[in-house]
């Protein structure tokens, strides 16, 4: 996983180059200080989300926690959530308030705790992803002050980390699949 890692952080950081030189060589010292302050920021955000998101899989993973429910498929799960279209059950005939009493006993028992909520929010309330989305409002809010902020240069530079992380990802899984196949 440390080849990953270093290819993502390499593919970014030569980007980056790539950016500050077009930005010198085609456009103002605003668009540089947008694109640089934008692109590193979300390259922060997206880096600290796949840290935490590692670190709770792993921790779930050694504690031999599986939180999936193998009795629904995927598909059913996206298409009937609530399990209204099921071969399994029979529908009675009831009345509104006797359906609406049952449906009310069934979310009291689907409610979950405080502590299941936190546990399963770790990932999204870490501290590396607090601290890159602080980061982010930080240095829009600067460029916005000092009359520096360039809308079309930073929002580009946002969105270029997320598809070089996807793009990364999608060659590493075609790598992978490719050798597997040999």
């Amino acid at each position: 996983m440390h080849s990953m890692n270093r290819k993502i952080f390499t593919v970014l950081f030569t980007v980056d180059i790539l950016l500050v030189f077009i930005s010198v060589i085609f456009f103002d010292m605003k668009v540089l200080y947008n694109t640089q302050i934008g692109y590193i920021t979300a390259s922060l955000v997206m880096i600290a989300s796949i840290a935490s998101y590692r670190r709770m899989v792993n921790a779930r993973v050694k504690h031999n926690m599986v939180t999936m429910d193998e009795t629904q498929d995927v598909i059913d799960k996206l298409e009937d959530p609530y399990d209204l279209y099921s071969d399994n059950e029979v529908p009675e005939e009831q009345s509104l308030s006797e359906t609406i009493k049952e449906e009310k006993k069934k979310r009291k028992e689907n409610r979950r705790s405080l502590y299941q909520t936190m546990k399963d929010t770790k990932a999204a309330l870490s501290f590396y992803r607090l601290g890159a989305y602080a980061l982010l409002i930080l240095g829009f809010l600067y460029l916005n002050r000092h009359g520096l902020l360039h809308i079309p240069s930073y929002i580009i530079s946002l969105g270029i980390p997320s598809v070089i992380l996807v793009w990364v990802l999608l060659k590493e899984k075609e790598n992978i699949s490719q050798d597997q196949t040999e």
